[in-house]
C-alpha cells in the first residue's frame, strides 16, 4: 500500500500537470553528444547531481529504482529541511531520455511529485528538464507562502549548473 501524499501519481511522465498545484518547470542545456547525455543521465539517477548541488542525500538504492525511497535534506547546520520521497518511475535511455521522477511522502513540507530528466535532441543538444507539481504540506510550507515557488525555482536553476559542470569535468 503506497504511503505517498496525493493521487496524480506520475503526473511528470505523462502529463498533464494537475490542477490546485503550482507548477515548476526549469529546462537548460547541459552538453552536446551521446557521452554527454550518458554523463548527465548517470549523475541523475546516482543522486551525485542532487549531493553536489549541496544537498544531502540518503536512497534506500545506489540509483534511482521505482519503489525506492529517498530523503533529500536541504539547509545550513541545525536548520535543515527534509524531504522524503518515492522513486514512481525511471527511464533509462528510453527514446533518447535518462531520469526519475518521485513523490512525496509522509512528512515532506509540501505534496506532489518532481522530475529530473535528461533529453537527447535531434541536433545532439542535451536537456535537463526540472518539472514538478506541489502544494504545501507543512504548517511552515503554507506560512513560507509565495517564497517557496522562489526556492524551487532557484533549487532547480542550481540543479542545473551543478549538471552543467558535471558533464563538462567529464
Amino acid at each position: 500500500m503506497s504511503t505517498l501524499t496525493y493521487p496524480e501519481v506520475g503526473a511528470t511522465r505523462l502529463g498533464p500537470l494537475p490542477r490546485g498545484y503550482h507548477h515548476l518547470h526549469h529546462r537548460s542545456r547541459v552538453g552536446r553528444g551521446a557521452a554527454d547525455f550518458a554523463a548527465a543521465g548517470a549523475a541523475i539517477t546516482e543522486w551525485r547531481m542532487h549531493r553536489a548541488s549541496g544537498a544531502r542525500v540518503e536512497a534506500s538504492g545506489r540509483r534511482a529504482e521505482p519503489g525506492g525511497d529517498v530523503r533529500v535534506s536541504l539547509g545550513l547546520g541545525p536548520l535543515r529541511f527534509t524531504a522524503p520521497c518515492e522513486v514512481i518511475w525511471t527511464a533509462y535511455g528510453e527514446d533518447g531520455r535518462t531520469g526519475f521522477g518521485y513523490g512525496t511522502l509522509a512528512g515532506h513540507p509540501e505534496r506532489g511529485e518532481e522530475c529530473f530528466v535528461v533529453d537527447l535532441a535531434e541536433d545532439g543538444t542535451v536537456w535537463f528538464t526540472v518539472l514538478a507539481f506541489s502544494r504545501p504540506a507543512s504548517w511552515y510550507a503554507r506560512l513560507a507562502g509565495p517564497l517557496v515557488p522562489v526556492v524551487q525555482h532557484w533549487y532547480a536553476r542550481r540543479l542545473g549548473r551543478t549538471l552543467r559542470r558535471i558533464v563538462a569535468a567529464g
